[in-house]
């Protein structure tokens, strides 16, 4: 018999928290230019934009809404999908065939992508505010008062504003994240040539977060403007066909900084649960 350890459930939201404190000014970035109507600026530009405008600071606005996002979406994705993968596995042999793991990551993330979206809007909004000008900017204090003033001034639908977008988008992105993380894990170990350590998670979640990044890319375009929306849109598809006007490539719209925000955001994640799980997860005997 050997001891292992396994996950606590809300290991993957701190590991996320951890994640977007390194990451959260290329995903302030990510979303200036997605929301873009017409392409001026490229990554580069758009940072050192934000720099002049309002200062380095400028880079994490936001910031509360995005740790209180992953405190929501991203601690229900991975609670949904190490809790019932550690149950499912403790009572078989062997690990789950690719196709579960695909499954189960999507109904976490769609799960998580709904619990999550009120912050995911705000998120958006703070983001956004920097390149407003000053009448029009929302100007929220934090995650929390940003919350409840949409729900007293929008009312409480609009807090979970493009909510399928975001649960489709989470559904996506984990299978992406968790499930191709799991397997590539699942592959390289089974080489014989590595061992579990922190070289591994560094190779199997970059491979993730390339295929996270290809599949959510689309969806993450078309979250983004419906949430930063102020009522142009009148819905999902009316939001595909205007930004369709722009032609396809529209749909990859900041497709270079979200790849560049979301395999470090992934490699990051992974490597922080990995060590939460080896120093503080829970033993069980295998």
């Amino acid at each position: 018999m050997a001891e292992k350890r396994v996950s606590r459930w809300y290991f993957g939201g701190l590991a996320s928290c951890g994640a977007a404190c390194c990451t959260h000014p290329l995903d302030l970035l990510k979303v200036h230019l997605q929301t873009q109507q017409e392409v001026k600026m490229r990554m580069t530009g758009m940072a050192l934009h934000v720099i002049r405008q309002d200062g380095v600071l400028a880079l994490y606005n936001g910031l509360t809404a995005s740790l209180c996002r992953q405190m929501t979406y991203s601690l229900t994705r991975f609670a949904i999908y190490e809790t019932v993968r550690d149950w499912v596995c403790s009572g078989s042999q062997g690990p789950l065939p690719f196709y579960q793991k695909v499954l189960l990551g999507a109904f976490g993330g769609f799960t998580g992508g709904f619990i999550g979206t009120p912050a995911d809007m705000v998120n958006v909004r703070m983001q956004n505010d920097v390149k407003l000008p000053a009448h029009l900017r929302r100007n929220y204090a934090h995650a929390l008062d940003g919350m409840f003033r949409v729900w007293r001034e929008e009312g409480l639908r609009k807090l979970f504003s493009g909510a399928t977008m975001a649960s489709s988008r989470g559904a996506l992105v984990t299978v992406g994240q968790l499930s191709c993380y799991d397997q590539a894990k699942q592959l390289v170990l089974g080489t014989g040539l590595l061992s579990d350590n922190i070289f591994t998670h560094f190779l199997a979640s970059f491979i993730a977060g390339g295929c996270a990044t290809f599949l959510c890319q689309p969806l993450d375009v078309m979250k983004t403007r419906l949430m930063n929306s102020k009522g142009e849109y009148r819905g999902v598809m009316h939001c595909v066909m205007e930004t369709a006007k722009l032609g396809p490539l529209a749909f990859y719209k900041g497709f270079v900084p979200a790849a560049i925000r979301l395999v470090p955001h992934t490699v990051l994640t992974f490597v922080f649960l990995e060590q939460l799980r080896k120093n503080f997860g829970i033993i069980v005997i295998a």
